[in-house]
């Protein structure tokens, strides 16, 4: 397996095995939740310093710094068009003003000339109720060039819209990775495949966010389906960390989107399981065929 490797901006991801870890903790106030295009374009010019050739898998931190995986599939080389698939339990979709942020930057990597669809599995968020319909960026979705695939969700207001083929619901995970899986193995591409450990439910992992209802198994299903048409890239995020933003409209903004205090009691023990659950995605992902 191609070595991982660890974006090491809040210091939550512990040592993992043949891992190497890059130092950017200088870079956490500034990208942490969100930042500004022109922040996101000076920390590009730092990924092209550091991150070494052919590295495997990406792991990020906590789930405030998902937007990152927006420079990392821009990155990716290949001969054709490929896939992004995220597990997550929000859309990630979702209007955000100041630049590009954790929930936001799914619409930014459906823009990008190679990707040909960007799924979202495994979604439970009420991000998907009408309450928040007019945050979803509906441009990607009205085109045909992203998915949501639900557990449960109030969605009647997207079939009005006209957006109801790109929102598949089902009443259990169970059923949503099997409707997924064979749609893989029937129409197999290669993915970029990236994952925001709140898809789990909170006793499987403990993240910064509210979490869904996915076990081990079903991620580890949905890895596999994957397997005929290979993997050209993934990453991992949704790690647990505590941290106070000096600036107010950070603060200001995360408390909008409720996201949970964290017991700082509780982050070693927290931390032991996250560590157990990177292992075995760790493992499924090199199980996968990897393309150059």
């Amino acid at each position: 397996m191609t070595a991982p490797v660890i974006l090491d901006i809040d210091h939550s991801t512990g040592p993992l095995p043949h891992a190497v870890a890059l130092p950017l903790g200088e870079w956490q106030e500034a990208l942490r939740f969100g930042c500004s295009l022109r922040v996101m374009n000076r920390f590009r010019r730092a990924l092209d310093r550091m991150l070494p050739v052919g590295h495997g898998t990406a792991l990020l931190g906590s789930g405030d710094f998902h937007h990152l995986t927006w420079p990392l599939v821009e990155r990716v080389r290949v001969p054709g068009a490929f896939q992004v698939v995220v597990l997550d339990n929000h859309p990630d979709n979702m209007r955000y003003p100041f630049g590009v942020h954790c929930g936001s930057w799914v619409r930014r990597v459906t823009m990008l000339p190679l990707v040909s669809h960007v799924h979202v599995v495994g979604i439970t968020s009420a991000d998907l109720g009408a309450a928040h319909a007019w945050e979803h960026y509906r441009g990607p979705l009205r085109a045909g060039r992203l998915s949501y695939w639900s557990v449960g969700g109030d969605v009647g207001w997207a079939t009005r819209a006209g957006l109801g083929h790109a929102f598949r619901v089902f009443d259990d995970p169970e059923r949503l990775v099997q409707a997924f899986a064979e749609a893989q193995r029937h129409a197999p591409r290669p993915t970029y495949l990236s994952i925001d450990k709140d898809v789990f439910a909170p006793e499987v992992v403990r993240t910064n966010w509210d979490q869904g209802c996915f076990r081990l198994a079903h991620a580890m299903s949905l890895i596999d389906s994957l397997r005929a048409g290979g993997v050209v890239g993934s990453d991992i995020t949704g790690e647990i960390s505590a941290y106070r933003y000096r600036s107010w409209l950070k603060r200001r903004l995360a408390a909008l989107d409720a996201q949970p205090e964290v017991d700082e009691r509780e982050l070693p023990r927290w931390r032991e399981q996250q560590h157990a659950v990177n292992v075995q995605l760790l493992r499924a992902i090199g199980g996968v065929r990897l393309l150059p």
